[in-house]
């Protein structure tokens, strides 16, 4: 996953793979996901994002596997 900050247009982009896209589709003003042919995500686009996803905190967590 690589996430970029684009801070001319106050734009983030989250990529979860490289396949290529064949459909974007907006969820709302502000947020666009992009799919593959099978429709998983491969992106996410948030625009504004400092004020609509509070960019600029970012952090990472794994969390690990619940063994039953």
């Amino acid at each position: 996953m690589k996430i970029r900050y684009f801070a001319d247009s106050d734009t983030a982009l989250i990529e979860f793979s490289n396949e290529s896209i064949i459909e974007t589709r907006e969820i709302s003003e502000n947020l666009y996901i992009d799919l593959d042919e099978k429709g998983n995500l491969v992106s996410m686009t948030i625009e504004h994002a400092k004020e609509k996803a509070n960019i600029s905190e970012l952090s990472y967590l794994q969390m690990e596997k619940n063994i039953a």
